[in-house]
């Protein structure tokens, strides 16, 4: 690396102000800042793509080893339940069918979620009038122009 002193440095500034001459010197001067701006910028943007890039290589490997431990529990939970469906129909002397998924006695099953906006009229309908009168539903359709001449200030004479 370059080992630029005080001394070094006022070397370069006399023979700047020699060569280019005190008219230029201070416009030279700041085209020289600007560029040594840009490449400071230059350098910490690809410092920062690296970083980048090495957090992301660690990323995969953490997802990796997280993704095979979820199939090593999956598989281990696999085996296991198999064994206890064994050993449950054992004691209660049930012959499992083949393939079959039935689910386990007692178990509550809750039917498919849905989302409320798709019975609106039906749920609106059943709010009573005085309700919609007093928070201020529009219970009648009414055109664009009808409401800006509803609303529009009245001029008394």
């Amino acid at each position: 690396m370059i080992d630029l002193g005080i001394s070094k440095i006022a070397l370069i500034g006399a023979v700047a102000l020699i060569v280019i001459g005190p008219e230029k010197l201070p416009r030279v001067a700041r085209t020289v800042g600007t560029l040594l701006g840009k490449a400071q910028r230059y350098v910490n943007d690809v410092k920062q793509e690296v970083n980048r890039s090495m957090e992301l290589d660690e990323l995969k490997k953490m997802k990796d080893t997280v993704e095979s431990a979820a199939r090593d529990v999956e598989s281990s939970i696999h085996t296991h339940s198999s064994d206890f469906e064994k050993s449950w129909s054992d004691a209660t002397g049930e012959t499992p069918a083949a393939g079959s998924n039935d689910d386990l006695p007692g178990m509550v099953i809750f039917p498919e979620y849905r989302h409320p906006k798709k019975k609106w009229r039906l749920k609106t309908g059943a709010t009573p009038q005085w309700y919609k009168a007093r928070t201020g539903v529009r219970t009648r359709a009414q055109s664009g122009a009808a409401r800006v001449a509803r609303h529009r200030p009245r001029s008394g004479f």
